[in-house]
């Protein structure tokens, strides 16, 4: 028996396995849309109780990262729309952004408050993409939605970042992450 199948039999050891390695991937995610560590954590926390709920209703157990993903992503959004509220990341979370140098952290906390900013569907392909390194495919497959529509969203939020941050070093990441897809 694999670790999902263990899981829907309720052995909590088991589902402790499959999260374990993800945990900093999926608070990531949830991250980017709350932009507060706190609530990023509680979100954590939510989904994986509504993971450990409903693993029984899990029919294709090699999706279980996907399926995963989709919880946190879900479980943000209903958090927003409870609390309506986008705040911009404070300066006091620069050290949540990795970076060697000064100057690097600066565009990284650009990059990042623009993401920020963007539309959801935008901000979620990005992240997916760029963030978590989800191939197109996984991304369709975590959102539910066509191939082509994530490309569309790619392109057109990638567009959206280069528009906002008119800036040398962003025209720089957006022609290097264009060329690589």
């Amino acid at each position: 028996m694999n670790l999902v199948q263990l899981a829907q039999e309720g052995d909590e050891e088991a589902f402790y396995e499959l999260i374990e390695p993800l945990q900093g991937q999926l608070y990531r995610i949830a991250f980017v849309y709350v932009q507060n560590e706190n609530d990023a954590v509680d979100i954590l926390q939510q989904s994986m109780i509504r993971a450990y709920e409903g693993i029984q209703r899990l029919k294709e157990q090699q999706y279980f990262t996907t399926w995963m993903t989709r919880i946190v992503i879900n479980c943000s959004k209903t958090y927003i729309a409870k609390k309506k509220r986008e705040d911009m990341i404070e300066p006091a979370e620069l050290d949540l952004l990795e970076g060697p140098s000064s100057s690097h952290i600066e565009e990284e906390l650009d990059l990042w408050q623009a993401l920020c900013r963007l539309e959801e569907r935008y901000k979620t392909v990005l992240l997916l993409r760029f963030y978590q390194d989800y191939s197109v495919k996984q991304i369709s497959a975590i959102l539910e939605c066509p191939e082509g529509t994530v490309k569309t969203h790619i392109r057109r939020g990638l567009q959206a970042l280069r528009q906002q941050l008119k800036g040398a070093y962003i025209d720089e990441w957006v022609q290097s992450v264009e060329d690589s897809h």
